[in-house]
């Protein structure tokens, strides 16, 4: 399968909103066409190659749209609205796991108030089919969604519903990598999303399959069944663990902070790490409001600093000080003291002149900590399993 015939490469600069962005084509600046809303952080890096075809419509503005972006040397799909035709195609072609054989009665369908991607004839059943585009992976690991989906939960709940009246209901996320062993539920960033797949899962068929991208945008090679770790799910997926809050100081100031006195800020981004053992939203919650009764030491610089990202990393184990230490060596600087009065930390709040969300380094860290580290984790679980 090769959707389209007439490529070009580019270099992506930046993303001005969620479905434009900047890039270097033929030696010009350009502006292109984002058919993707999600965060794509660790794709959409400065540098990174793009993957574009010149666009239909006459618009002078954004020539282009951008298909695919290069990672680890292999296309990774972004144009979502391609995704229903790659599913088609495996389906006519008996290659989706489960569903072989499968026959396509018509995409698009409209059941009372909602709307799916298809129903299919299948050993004499009909089956409701809701299709989803992953691209957020590392090793051997998928997980979506990439940003918060109200839409993806409310597809999951109107499924489930649909079962309990007699139907047969299936959702299917594609994967865009070969090299994937297992599928998750990106709980970090979406908990809602987690727990109404992990509680629609004895109701509806959810399956998950990686495929392969060549270079020249070639869909080819084996598609693989992904293995969807359940029990590990439902043991990490809890509203608990560690995070991230960035804040940007947009200059410098000198900021009393409670027992540590009078403290120098310099201006830039600032990269705190903490934890809660319960009610984690709650507490990021309450650092992301810049007025409240002051009681740790963030909260005397959120009065001034403003608030960028909080990013949670859910675990059933404490990882604070290891995301600290990890922080620390690509920090350019941090504040001594600060939020490490309980632990051996030098510091648990750290300084960066840019963007951190634009640096590959931070990028690959925080993925360390949300899916490769589950690595280790499946294998001890199946391991024992065996």
């Amino acid at each position: 399968m090769k959707p389209f015939e007439h490529l070009k490469r580019g270099i992506f600069l930046r993303r001005p909103n969620r479905f434009s962005i900047e890039c270097i084509v033929d030696g010009r600046r350009v502006m292109a066409y984002l058919p993707n809303p999600g965060r794509l952080w660790e794709l959409l890096l400065p540098g990174s190659t793009l993957y574009l075809t010149p666009r239909r419509s006459s618009s002078q503005r954004m020539r282009y749209i951008s298909v695919a972006v290069e990672k680890d040397g292999l296309p990774v799909l972004l144009h979502t609205h391609l995704n229903n035709t790659i599913a088609r195609h495996l389906l006519e072609h008996s290659r989706i796991p489960g569903l072989e054989g499968a026959e396509v009665i018509q995409p698009e369908i409209m059941v009372g108030n909602s709307r799916f991607d298809f129903l299919l004839r299948h050993k004499g059943r009909d089956v409701l089919l809701e299709v989803k585009s992953c691209t957020l992976f590392s090793g051997g690991i998928a997980m979506f969604p990439d940003a918060v989906t109200l839409r993806g939960r409310r597809h999951l709940e109107e499924l489930a519903g649909l079962s309990g009246r007699g139907r047969t209901c299936a959702v299917l996320f594609i994967a865009h990598s070969p090299h994937l062993r297992y599928f998750m539920p990106e709980y970090h960033t979406d908990l809602k999303f987690a727990k109404t797949l992990l509680s629609v899962s004895r109701d509806i068929m959810v399956k998950a399959i990686s495929v392969s991208w060549k270079r020249a945008l070639v869909l080819e090679g084996p598609v693989r069944e992904l293995v969807i770790p359940w029990d590990v799910i439902r043991k990490e997926a809890r509203d608990i663990g560690s995070y991230i809050i960035i804040l940007r100081l947009k200059r410098g100031r000198r900021i009393p902070v409670g027992n540590l006195g009078m403290v120098r800020f310099e201006k830039g981004y600032y990269l705190y790490v903490g934890s809660a053992r319960r009610n984690l939203s709650q507490r990021i919650a309450r650092h992301q409001r810049r007025h409240k009764t002051t009681h740790w030491h963030i909260d005397h610089l959120r009065q001034w600093a403003e608030h960028c990202v909080s990013l949670p990393v859910r675990a059933s184990v404490d990882l604070e000080c290891e995301i600290a230490s990890a922080l620390n060596s690509i920090s350019h600087w941090n504040i001594p003291r600060f939020g490490s009065s309980d632990c051996g930390c030098k510091s648990h709040l750290f300084g960066m002149k840019d963007n951190p969300i634009l640096s590959p380094r931070f990028i690959n860290l925080l993925i360390d900590f949300r899916i490769r580290r589950l690595e280790g984790v499946l294998e001890r679980h199946y391991n024992l399993a065996l």
